[in-house]
C-alpha cells in the first residue's frame, strides 16, 4: 500500500497521458487502418491544434471553446488537404505516402514557427480547471481529471459512430471492399477525404485539450508522431478498445515507468514495439508475391541456363553435358560427378518444377561494351568529385564531405530498399555504430584513417548481423516499423550512455584522422574532402562489384520472385541477412567519414530526420541506382546547408518542399530518367493494403544493376 500510495499520482499522469495518446492515435490508426495512408504528419496535424488552442486561451471557458472549435476545424481542413495530396499516390504505396507526408511536415512545421514563434507558448486554462483537488489524500491537477473524463467521453463516442453508425458502416466498407461500396451509391474517394478529415479534428482537437499536458514548442510533433506510432503498432489496427489499452499502457511506462526504472524507462517503448512487431511477422507467411504484377522472372534460373548453354558450346562441352543430364536420369536424386550435379541441380531448381510456368525471356551476362556504357556515369561523376578542390571554397567543401558521408548511408538504404525489398526508416543506427566507433577510437588514440574506417565497418556490421534476423522476416510497412524501432531505440542508448556518446552533448576535441601511416592529422578541408572522396569511390565500387556479382543476381531474384526462389530451394533469408550485414557495414564507413570529416558528432547527426533524408536520398535517385543515391544526398546537403543559408531560419521548409517535388516530380528518380516513357509509371513503395512485398516492379532490367 505504501507503493502503492507514492506512485499514485504518475499512475493517475500515465492513464491521462495515455488518453491523451489513444486520441492522436485513434485518428493515426484510422487514416492508415482505413484510408491506407501511412501518415507521418499526424504530429504535425497535433501540433496545429496545439498552438491554435494556446494563442485563443484566454482563461476563460468561452477562450477554451473558441480555441477547441478553431483548432479542430484547422486540423480537420489539414487532414482533407493531405487527402488531396496523397490522391495521386494511390497505386505508389505507402513509401510515397510516408515521404510526401514527412516533407508536409517540415513545411508546416516552419509556417507554425512562423506564425506562433520558435518559443513553447503557455497555455491559459479556466479558472476553475486550474486548480488541484484531493484524490486519495494527495492533490491532483483538475484539469488533467477533466481531461480523463472527456478523452472517455470522446473514446465512446468515436466508438459508436463507427459500430453503430451508417457513416461507420461507410468508413468500414471503404476499408474492406471499396468496390463494394461504390455499388451501393457510396463514393470511396469521399469515404477516403471523409476519413482523413476526421483523424485530422482528432489530432487537432487532442491538441487543443492536449496543450496543457504536451505544449506546443520544438519537437512536439515530433514526439506525438513518434508516440502514437507505437500505440498503433501496439493496438493494431482492427479494435478501438485495444488502441485504447495500448495508449494508455505507453502513458503509464512514460510516467509510472520513470518513476519506478528511470534507467530502462527510455528504451521500454520502442523494445516493446519492436518486439510486438517481430512477433507478428515470425506468425506471418513470407510473401508469396511481388508487387502488384505478381511474380516476375526468375534472373538465377536464366543464369544457370545461360551458363549450361556456354558450357554445351565449348569444345567437349556436350559430352559433359550429355553426361551430366544422363546421370540425372539414370540415378534420380543422386549426382554423377560434377557436371551431372550441376545439371540435375538446374533441373530441381527450375521454376516448372515448382509449378511456375517456364522462363521463356533470355539471360545475357553484360557485355563489356555495355558494362564501360554503363559505367561512364559514375566515371564522370568521380571526375567531377576530384575536381571540387579547386573550384570550392572551404565551406562548401566541407559540405561536399558531408554529403559523401550521406550518401554512402544513402548507397545503403538502396541496397536495402532495392534491391532486397526491405525499405528502412533504421539504417541511422548502424551509421551511428560506426561514427561512434571512430569518434572513440581517435580518442584512444587510433588515429589511422584506414583502420578507423574497417573497424567502424565491423563493428556496424556486427550490429546489423545482432539486429538482422529481427528484420529480415517481415515485408512491407513492418519493416518500416522495425526499423524505425531500432533507430530510436540505438538513438535512446545514444543519449542516455554518457560515458561512450557524450549523450546530448555529443563527442568533440578528438584527435584528427591520418590518412596514412605516419602522415599528420588532416586539418585543412581540402585534405579532409580526399581522404572522403579516396573512401567513399572504394566503397561505392565494391558496392557494385558486389550488386553484379552472381550474389547480387541472388539478391535481386529474392526481391522480385521471392516464391519462386523459396520453391527453387534457395535460403532468402540467408540472403536478405547478408544484405542486411553488408548495408549495415556500409552505413558504418558513412558514419566514420562524417565524423572524420565533422570533426565533431551529435545525436542530431544520427536522428530519425538523418534516416528520412537518407530514404530520400535513394528514392531520388531512384532506389536502384548507385549513382542516383549519392546525388540525391548532394542534392539534400546542398538544400539543408547551403541554400539554407541564404534564407535563414527556413531549412526545414526547403527540405519539405525537396520532400514533396521529388515524390511528385521523380517517380522513378533521376535513373527513371533515363528510361523515357517505356520505364514511367508508379514508383517503388510498400504494399498497397491487401499486397504482401514493398516491392513495385522494378524499372532496371532483370539480370542488370543500374550504376
Amino acid at each position: 500500500m505504501d507503493l502503492l500510495d507514492a506512485h499514485l499520482v504518475p499512475a493517475v499522469d500515465g492513464v491521462a497521458f495515455g488518453l491523451l495518446l489513444f486520441v492522436v492515435a485513434a485518428g493515426l490508426s484510422l487514416a492508415f487502418g482505413t484510408a491506407g495512408v501511412l501518415n507521418l504528419s499526424h504530429g504535425m496535424l497535433y501540433a496545429i491544434g496545439a498552438y491554435t488552442g494556446a494563442a485563443l486561451s484566454d482563461g476563460t471557458w468561452g477562450g477554451l471553446a473558441l480555441g477547441l472549435a478553431a483548432g479542430t476545424a484547422a486540423a480537420c481542413a489539414a487532414g482533407a488537404g493531405l487527402s488531396a495530396a496523397t490522391a495521386p499516390l494511390a497505386r505508389r504505396g505507402h513509401l510515397a505516402q510516408a515521404l510526401l507526408t514527412f516533407g508536409l511536415a517540415l513545411v508546416g512545421g516552419d509556417l507554425l514557427i512562423q506564425l506562433f514563434g520558435a518559443d513553447e507558448l503557455p497555455v491559459r486554462v479556466p479558472e476553475a480547471l486550474d486548480s488541484s483537488v484531493r484524490l486519495l489524500g494527495h492533490r491532483y491537477p483538475a484539469y488533467r481529471l477533466c481531461f480523463i473524463v472527456m478523452a472517455v467521453l470522446l473514446a465512446a463516442f468515436g466508438t459508436w459512430v463507427l459500430t453503430r453508425t451508417r457513416m461507420g458502416a461507410a468508413v468500414r466498407a471503404a476499408a474492406d471492399d471499396p468496390q463494394m461500396l461504390a455499388t451501393t451509391g457510396h463514393s470511396p474517394r469521399a469515404v477516403h477525404t471523409g476519413v482523413l478529415a476526421a483523424a485530422g479534428a482528432l489530432a487537432g482537437a487532442a491538441g487543443v485539450l492536449g496543450a496543457p499536458i504536451i505544449g506546443p514548442g520544438p519537437g512536439t510533433s515530433e514526439n506525438v508522431l513518434m508516440l502514437s506510432l507505437v500505440v498503433v503498432v501496439l493496438g493494431g489496427l482492427r479494435s478501438l478498445w485495444a488502441t485504447l489499452a495500448a495508449a494508455v499502457a505507453v502513458g503509464e511506462v512514460q510516467t509510472l515507468g520513470v518513476s519506478l526504472v528511470p534507467d530502462l524507462a527510455p528504451y521500454l517503448l520502442f523494445a516493446a514495439m519492436a518486439a510486438v512487431l517481430v512477433l507478428r511477422s515470425r506468425f506471418a507467411e513470407p510473401a508469396a508475391a511481388h508487387g502488384p504484377e505478381g511474380p516476375s522472372p526468375d534472373p538465377v534460373a536464366r543464369l544457370r541456363r545461360h551458363l549450361a548453354a556456354r558450357l554445351r558450346r565449348r569444345p567437349g562441352g556436350a559430352a559433359v553435358a550429355a553426361a551430366g543430364s544422363a546421370g540425372a536420369a539414370t540415378r534420380p536424386g543422386t549426382a554423377g560427378g560434377s557436371a551431372g550435379s550441376s545439371a540435375l541441380l538446374g533441373a530441381r531448381n527450375r521454376p516448372e518444377a515448382a509449378g511456375y510456368p517456364p522462363i521463356s525471356l533470355p539471360f545475357s551476362l553484360p557485355r563489356p561494351r555495355g558494362a564501360a556504357r554503363r559505367a561512364a556515369p559514375l566515371l564522370v561523376l568521380l571526375a567531377v568529385l576530384a575536381a571540387l578542390p579547386w573550384v570550392l571554397d572551404a565551406y562548401t567543401l566541407s559540405l561536399a564531405g558531408s554529403a559523401l558521408a550521406l550518401g554512402l548511408l544513402a548507397v545503403s538504404v538502396t541496397v536495402l530498399t532495392g534491391y532486397a525489398g526491405l525499405p528502412t526508416l533504421g539504417q541511422t543506427a548502424p551509421f551511428a555504430v560506426g561514427a561512434y566507433a571512430t569518434a572513440n577510437l581517435a580518442q584512444a588514440g587510433w588515429t589511422m584513417g584506414p583502420v578507423q574506417v574497417v573497424l567502424s565497418a565491423l563493428a556496424a556490421a556486427l550490429f546489423s548481423a545482432l539486429t538482422g534476423p529481427a528484420v529480415i522476416r517481415a515485408r512491407g510497412t513492418t519493416v518500416l516499423m522495425i526499423t524505425l524501432a531500432v533507430g530510436e531505440l540505438t538513438g535512446a542508448v545514444v543519449n542516455r550512455l554518457k560515458s561512450v556518446t557524450g549523450g546530448a552533448d555529443g563527442l568533440v576535441g578528438f584527435p584528427a584522422t591520418q590518412a596514412l601511416w605516419g602522415g599528420e592529422g588532416m586539418f585543412e578541408e581540402s585534405e579532409l574532402y580526399t581522404y572522403a572522396l579516396v573512401v567513399a569511390a572504394v566503397a561505392v565500387a565494391v558496392t557494385l562489384l558486389v550488386l553484379r556479382s552472381p550474389a547480387g543476381k541472388l539478391l535481386t531474384g529474392t526481391r522480385g520472385a521471392e516464391a519462386r526462389m523459396r520453391a527453387s530451394g534457395h535460403p532468402v533469408g540467408r540472403y536478405l541477412l547478408v544484405a542486411h550485414i553488408c548495408a549495415g557495414a556500409l552505413a558504418g564507413v558513412g558514419g566514420s567519414l562524417m565524423v572524420t570529416v565533422q570533426q565533431y558528432l551529435s545525436p542530431a547527426d544520427v536522428g530519425f530526420e538523418i534516416a528520412a533524408f537518407a530514404l530520400l536520398a535513394a528514392v531520388i535517385g531512384g532506389t536502384t541506382s548507385v549513382i542516383g543515391a549519392l546525388m540525391g544526398a548532394g542534392l539534400i546537403v546542398v538544400t539543408r546547408d547551403w541554400v539554407a543559408g541564404s534564407w535563414p531560419g527556413h531549412g526545414p521548409l526547403l527540405l519539405g518542399v525537396l520532400f514533396v517535388a521529388a515524390v511528385y516530380l521523380l517517380p522513378r528518380g533521376l535513373a527513371g530518367l533515363r528510361g523515357g516513357s517505356a520505364r514511367s509509371g508508379p514508383g517503388p513503395g510498400l504494399p498497397r493494403p491487401g499486397e504482401q512485398h514493398p516491392s513495385a516492379p522494378d524499372p532496371t532490367p532483370a539480370g542488370k544493376v543500374s550504376p
